[in-house]
């Protein structure tokens, strides 16, 4: 190390996001023999990204992780910044004038579009959306969805497709042991959601959703799982592909359709239909939708040994009134980063932001999908991380950081009260989730979160969230 990361000069690093992919590059950090300040900031007053805003509500045991970020969020030298916008609050710049690094951990945000006709009717919606309205995201917290519907289609074949298809046919009396949002567990009481259509451009062995995810629908108390056993047949290509990897996630998966595929159906009151080689080519309604035309896929060899899906000319018309496209998530740049929006990533060598010449833009990083798109599962932004966090303490070693010109901490403290911002600590964060944690212990339930900015702010009182300081660091 430099004189950065010394006790009297210790390394200023600013992470911009606090999801997994965030708190794991401040366990790295925190892990080096060196001194570091890390500030951690975040648009909402709320911590842990995804995994409270992403992970579903009957998955309690995932969201447990967020006893490793509160121990990360406990070390000396570490303070939270909720409700602190990075473009309006705080420029680039002025993050540049403060920090020796500044880490981008700020996630996928938005969603990739189908792209067919009739996209935009009335009941098309984006996965994304369903997912922050029953998990309280304030961003989506007042949306609508029209569950008076009989038939919902859901585009895309990995897990948050899955979420959506199991939290569509879920019991009340299930879902009401879990977090999910008040008025979502409400407009789900009211629900007439009876078949749920998982549609797969390609087919089984390709199927992006993890083995524990598929099995658990197979599990559901008030929904039969129907799988055609001819859409499990392998073609040559995938059976030349199954017998040369390694990678026995899709055999797995396999041998669980298959499986699902013997349960007869046992009049349950909904039911989730999986299909394969089927695309979406055209949404028809008048002023909302109402059928999704399919068109039918073989598959045959593409580009670096995948396969991909080709249509054969043939459709089929199906009656739905509800769509919802899960086909993958897409990254949102940073005012004044260098961003590249069509692949939805920081354009970066091991995590190194580079800058548009194709040079490394001095002291910034990224880490997680902005970094190397929405890929993997929670602990996948582990390692990612420490590679992130590994090149920016090579970059420290060798003299290669900027030069902090704004000393001390109470620099970014004074712009914040100046504009008025209302900054929001990990010390009201844990205030925040006790009372939703009270609150939901007197309804039986693990927690009722607060799902408005206003009403987070207002639960906190007009004392509290007035500075910016950790556990720690007032």
């Amino acid at each position: 190390m430099t004189a950065n990361g010394s006790a009297p000069s210790p390394l200023r690093v600013a992470i911009i996001g606090s999801g997994p992919s965030g708190f794991y590059a401040a366990e790295a950090l925190q892990k080096q023999d060196a001194a570091v300040e890390i500030d951690m900031f975040d648009r909402l007053p709320t911590p842990f990204g995804l995994v409270r805003g992403g992970v579903a509500p009957d998955h309690q045991k995932i969201k447990s992780v967020t006893r490793i970020y509160d121990r990360i969020a406990s070390h000396p030298g570490f303070r939270f910044l909720g409700n602190v916008t990075i473009g309006e609050d705080l420029t680039r710049d002025e993050l540049r004038r403060h920090y020796n690094a500044i880490i981008y951990a700020v996630g996928a945000p938005a969603d990739r579009s189908l792209g067919v006709p009739g996209e935009l009717l009335a009941g098309s919606h984006a996965a994304t959306e369903f997912v922050g309205w029953y998990n309280g995201h304030p961003d989506y917290r007042d949306r609508t969805f029209d569950l008076s519907q009989e038939s919902v289609v859901v585009v895309g074949m990995g897990n948050v497709a899955i979420d959506v298809a199991r939290v569509l046919a879920r019991t009340v009396d299930e879902l009401v042991k879990t977090d999910i949002a008040p008025h979502a567990l409400e407009a789900l009481r009211e629900s007439k959601v009876r078949d749920i259509y998982m549609l797969g451009r390609r087919g089984p062995a390709q199927a992006a959703f993890t083995n524990p995810e598929i099995k658990e629908l197979g599990e559901l108390i008030g929904a039969d799982i129907v799988v055609s056993p001819a859409e499990l047949e392998l073609d040559e290509h995938t059976l030349k592909y199954l017998a040369e990897t390694e990678e026995r996630e899709a055999e797995k998966n396999l041998r669980t359709l298959e499986h699902l595929a013997t349960i007869p159906r046992s009049g349950k009151p909904r039911r989730i239909h999986v299909r394969f080689f089927v695309s979406p080519l055209e949404l028809h309604g008048s002023g909302r939708v109402e059928r999704v035309l399919l068109g039918k896929n073989r598959l045959v060899p593409g580009t670096n040994a995948d396969l991909r899906a080709e249509a054969t000319g043939e459709t089929e018309m199906l009656s739905a009134g509800l769509v919802f496209r899960s086909v993958g998530y897409l990254g949102v740049g940073v005012p004044g980063v260098p961003f590249d929006s069509r692949s939805g990533i920081m354009p970066n060598t091991a995590g190194r932001v580079l800058s548009p010449s194709g040079a490394p833009s001095v002291g910034e990083y990224a880490v997680g999908w902005i970094k190397r798109g929405p890929s993997g599962v929670i602990g996948t932004n582990k390692p990612d991380a420490v590679e992130t966090v590994e090149a920016l303490l090579e970059d420290a070693g060798a003299g290669r950081l900027p030069v902090v010109v704004e000393a001390g901490r109470a620099g970014i403290h004074r712009l914040l009260a100046e504009r008025g911002t209302r900054v929001v600590s990990f010390d009201d964060w844990r205030a925040l989730d006790a009372l939703e944690r009270s609150l939901g212990a007197a309804a039986g339930r693990p927690r009722l979160k607060f799902t408005r900015i206003a009403e987070m702010l207002g639960a906190l009182g007009p004392g509290r969230s007035q500075g910016v300081g950790g556990t720690h660091h007032p």
